[in-house]
């Protein structure tokens, strides 16, 4: 059984229990008002009294047009000609603008990061609320749409909303699903099924080339939504690219839990990856797999390799992991929910439930963009009366699964105490997590804008892992990639900078570990794993 050592807690702690408030809006299954009463807590009195004064000076110079504050052109709710044109609708963008940089400014006062970053959490759904494009009145676009249509994109948009709250969405569609159907356009890569436990299924897929590598690459993904952001639409399939450098790709698709499985937790999770390096090994006849792990899928597989180093297990011949976090403690826009008396809540209620459902997370993960992922879609749908976008990533993010609740109560003590950097603060499969002994080369990847893990964050990943590792940055079709050494700061000035994406990388650097070329099997599984289900499989199917 996974277990972590105790720690004492401090009267100051026992006193941030008593604050939490019953009430408020159900964020994800986190109370809105603690995390608010958390996030005020990092308001400097003299920050806000500063950038108060300035803020009603910048009014007082909009108001009289003599602001030489600008629009951001990329800002999409204000590309209506309008916001530029009309001297009235001009005035109120630079306002609403100067207001939230205001906010900003008073936030990012704060030296505490983990306050600072709560704080900005919570200022952000406030104040991208406060849009004045969220209003019919405050939108051009809008307005001009229904003056177009004679009213009809009004009436739409009353469907659409009316359509959304039938369903029980919390939140407006982000995609047309309709569009899409996982076998067909999504995860359509062939191959099959050849193991299958009640966590979790195994895909092999079918190779395009005329030879393969020796040592095959298990493909081990998060546990929280389905494995197909790897499979998406045919030409923007990471499986697809992989199979087609020839590379031997396996792929975990685990069971979308129901309560009757509450009490999964890491050991069942990581045992069953262990199976999987088993499954993978005897199909393919190799003796070592490479791996790589995703977000946290990649903390799962990093437990995995403690556990196999612990017992001397060496099929793992080198492993890559895609913007994971091991270090909790490192300066990361998620540290905004790093509140106890929230996250305690929030374990109690999955316990209570037996599974944190899937809309909670997606919920989570949608007010951390609400621009992007909230109010896009409430001004597309409901204001201007359109039918939400067709887009494939889309299509999966909203396509989610839900956790164990003893699963996710574990995840929350990694997120709110981090015992994984700190050597046998965690036991996993009866081993004591010591990142250190994890000698096998590694490949590790950050993304400049990812919202969730900062490159930062994941580059720490680099220090606290015991063998060799390569670490690479990806930024908008341009890449970085160098043997770390020193700070972020420091590798980034001396990293090797390529056109490409980490696809390429990743492909490039795997093959270099994956052992000479072999004739293609004659047929996919084998004798003592049978091919039990064409991919993909039965668990991507099942429902939250």
């Amino acid at each position: 059984m996974a277990t972590r050592k105790s720690r004492s807690e401090t009267a100051k702690q026992e006193s941030e229990v008593a604050e939490v408030v019953s009430g408020g809006e159900d964020l994800g299954g986190m109370s809105f008002n603690s995390l608010m009463s958390a996030a005020t807590s990092a308001v400097s009195a003299q920050a806000l009294a500063r950038e108060s004064v300035k803020l009603y000076t910048e009014w007082l110079k909009i108001m009289w047009g003599k602001s030489e504050r600008e629009i951001p052109q990329k800002d999409w709710r204000f590309a209506d000609p309008a916001w530029k044109d009309n001297p009235l609708y001009t005035r109120l963008a630079k306002g609403y603008l100067a207001f939230c940089d205001s906010v900003d400014k008073v936030v990012e006062d704060n030296p505490d990061w983990k306050k600072r970053e709560r704080a900005k959490f919570l200022t952000g759904i406030l104040t991208s609320a406060m849009s004045p494009t969220n209003t019919l009145l405050g939108n051009p676009a809008a307005l001009k749409k229904a003056y177009e249509t004679g009213g009809m994109s009004l009436v739409r948009g009353t469907q659409n909303m009316v359509g959304d709250m039938v369903a029980g969405k919390r939140l407006p569609s982000q995609v047309k699903a309709s569009d899409f159907k996982v076998g067909e356009n999504l995860a359509a890569t062939p191959g099959a099924v050849v193991f299958r436990n009640e966590v979790l299924e195994v895909i092999q897929y079918t190779p395009v080339t005329a030879k393969v590598r020796e040592i095959p690459t298990i493909i081990m993904v998060p546990p929280i939504g389905k494995y197909y952001f790897m499979d998406l639409a045919p030409g923007r399939s990471f499986v697809q690219h992989a199979v087609s450098k020839g590379i031997q790709t396996f792929i975990t698709s685990w069971r979308n839990p129901q309560k009757e499985h509450a009490d999964w937790g890491l050991d069942e999770y990581v045992q069953s990856l262990l199976d999987t390096v088993g499954a993978a090994c005897e199909v393919t006849g190799s003796k070592k797999v490479n791996i790589l792990g995703l977000c946290a899928g990649g903390i799962l597989s990093t437990l995995l390799l403690n556990y196999m180093a612990a017992t001397g297990d060496k099929r793992i011949n080198a492993a890559a992991f895609g913007v994971m976090l091991l270090d909790f403690e490192s300066e990361a826009p998620i540290g905004a929910l790093q509140v106890k008396p929230v996250l305690r809540l929030a374990a109690k209620r999955s316990a209570k439930k037996g599974i944190l459902p899937a809309s909670s997370l997606a919920t989570v993960f949608a007010w951390m963009r609400p621009n992007d992922l909230v109010w896009n879609y409430w001004v597309n749908n409901y204001l201007e009366g359109k039918e939400p976008p067709t887009f494939d990533i889309l299509a999966w993010s909203v396509d989610g699964t839900n956790l164990p609740g003893t699963l996710h109560g574990q995840f929350l003590d990694i997120f709110e105490n981090n015992p994984l950097p700190n050597a046998g603060a965690l036991t996993v499969l009866g081993q004591p997590v010591d990142l250190s002994r994890i000698k096998v080369e590694t490949l590790v990847t950050g993304a400049l804008t990812d919202h969730l893990t900062p490159w930062k964050a994941c580059y720490r990943t680099t220090q606290l892992l015991g063998g060799k590792s390569t670490f690479v940055l990806s930024n908008a079709g341009h890449i970085a990639a160098l043997v770390p050494g020193g700070d972020p700061e420091q590798w980034l000035a001396k990293a090797q900078k390529h056109t490409g994406t980490w696809w390429e990388v990743w492909a490039e650097w795997t093959l270099e570990r994956s052992g000479k070329d072999k004739p293609v099997p004659g047929t996919l599984g084998s004798a003592h794993h049978p091919i039990v289900d064409k991919a993909p499989g039965q668990y991507v199917h099942q429902p939250a």
